[in-house]
């Protein structure tokens, strides 16, 4: 029997839920200057390891970074500050997901890179923290995560730009537990929200010569949330972008036929939700060779952060793999970082590299087992074949 005290309860949590997006919305309009790298006296590179592997693939990642910003380091231009706090002892000790004082440290560095963080699960024996990366994005309001693929042999060069902070995950642990036989969580898409989202797609689109941006929703079905954030993509698209092609496509049928040729055919930047978002480019990294060969940059009008897109790889260092963890998510999450903050030639040096290392070439091959090589290993390669790209 239904409780009218449950239900005013319920309609209580939900009054508080609305007025704070209402609140978010009047921060987010505010939120326009854009910071100018161009401009800095000096960028401060903020690096956060991570958990399980990240120590050892971000090991490796800096030793690339060091050597293609060689110049700037030494220099003074450019600064890589280790920030420390965000091991999962250090966050279950203080019982914060994202500790103050780590937050404060991120807002002093101009962009981040980060390693995989552990996120608690029910049955793990960990204190049920939210996550630390949608923290993070909220925090620093890195709106749009950027999620570039690249399949050569097949003529795949996709871009993503996942909307970052809004849909399943923004009130995902602000649900409502009705009582014992009702839960109910919440989607939201705002006005501004698909608006920043969609014009980040749009103009990379145009920046780097694109023809097509395609939005994948479930608009059929959801018919608010998806269907506004559908008729903002294609209001923004047609009245400021009239150049570029905008293709609708619904998200079952787009993680089903992704590699269909037929399908894909002109598909080069994809604009999603955010749940969306995070299954297809998950998708679509395994076919690109699997979560650790891919990298994710977040993406704000001031901060910045570049990640890998894979865990802490708990098997890996069960079994005493970890040092055999393939780095190339978080190296390729380095060239993004570069790319961003001004230095686009470093990036294109090396893509180059890592196609000859892990596609044409493959002299040293990553299998995550003895039997391969060490993250160490690949990167001394890959450093040597830098050399002449």
């Amino acid at each position: 029997m239904r409780s009218s005290e449950e239900i005013r309860v319920a309609q209580e949590k939900f009054a508080e839920l609305i007025l704070s997006e209402f609140e978010r919305i009047e921060r987010m309009k505010e939120d326009n200057e854009i910071k100018d790298f161009t401009k800095l006296e000096r960028i401060v590179i903020g690096v956060m390891p991570g958990d399980g592997i990240g120590p050892i693939i971000m090991e490796q990642a800096l030793r690339v970074v060091r050597e293609l910003l060689k110049a700037e380091l030494a220099s003074g231009k450019v600064e890589i500050r280790m920030i420390e706090g965000m091991t999962i002892e250090n966050r279950v000790a203080k019982m914060q997901s994202l500790p103050d004082e780590v937050l404060a440290a991120c807002k002093e560095c101009d962009v981040l890179v980060k390693g995989p963080f552990v996120t608690p699960r029910a049955g793990d024996g960990l204190p049920n923290l939210v996550s630390a990366n949608s923290l993070l994005r909220r925090g620093l309001q890195l709106f749009a995560a950027v999620r570039p693929i690249r399949i050569p042999d097949k003529g795949i060069d996709w871009t993503f730009f996942r909307e970052n902070i809004e849909g399943e995950y923004i009130l995902g642990n602000r649900g409502i537990q009705v009582n014992d036989d009702l839960a109910i969580d919440f989607k939201v898409c705002t006005k501004p929200g698909a608006e920043r989202i969609a014009r980040a797609a749009f103009d990379f689109a145009r920046k780097n010569g694109k023809h097509n941006v395609t939005v994948v929703t479930k608009a059929n079905i959801v018919k608010l949330a998806d269907g506004n954030f559908i008729q903002t993509v294609r209001r923004i698209g047609q009245t400021e972008y009239p150049e570029i092609e905008i293709r609708e496509e619904l998200v079952d049928s787009t993680t089903a036929k992704l590699m269909d040729p037929d399908f894909n055919k002109g598909m080069e930047v994809i604009v999603l939700p955010n749940l969306y978002g995070d299954i297809v480019t998950d998708v679509a990294a395994e076919h690109q060779g699997g979560l650790g060969t891919a990298s994710s940059s977040n993406i704000g009008n001031k901060y910045a952060l570049f990640e890998t897109i894979h865990g802490v790889g708990v098997m890996l260092m069960k079994t005493g793999r970890g040092p055999y963890a393939d780095p190339c998510s978080l190296i390729r999450a380095m060239g993004e970082m570069m790319a961003h903050i001004g230095y686009g030639d470093r990036k294109s040096r090396l893509e180059k590299a890592l196609d000859v290392c892990t596609v044409t070439e493959r002299k040293v091959v990553v299998t995550t087992r003895p039997d391969g090589a060490s993250a160490a290993e690949f990167t001394d390669y890959l450093l040597e074949t830098l050399k002449s790209c």
